[in-house]
């Protein structure tokens, strides 16, 4: 979710890992600091996941949204800035 909220995607987290101006993204990413180390992963565990499944957005889309046979709209499942509930805390 947090992925999504930054804009990082599979497309893009390749680029995104190599370091951003944002520290949220690269807290996220394991270029900086050790969230990962601080709950037994490694520092890069969100990179890889979203490198291979995509973020919440995309990994929505591919399996239930609009484009597949079950045509779910994102609805609440949107992010709280484009008028759903999911909201992704910091990562601190």
């Amino acid at each position: 979710i947090a992925a999504e909220e930054y804009g990082v995607t599979s497309a893009n987290i390749d680029e995104l890992s190599k370091g951003t101006d944002n520290p949220e993204i690269n807290r996220l990413l394991g270029v900086e600091g050790e969230l990962g180390a601080m709950i037994g992963l490694s520092n890069d565990w969100a990179k890889n996941a979203i490198k291979a499944s995509g973020n919440y957005g995309e990994i929505f889309a591919a399996t239930i949204g609009e484009s597949t046979p079950i045509g779910l709209a994102r609805g609440l499942n949107a992010q709280w800035t484009q008028g759903g509930l999911l909201y992704a805390p910091p990562f601190r």
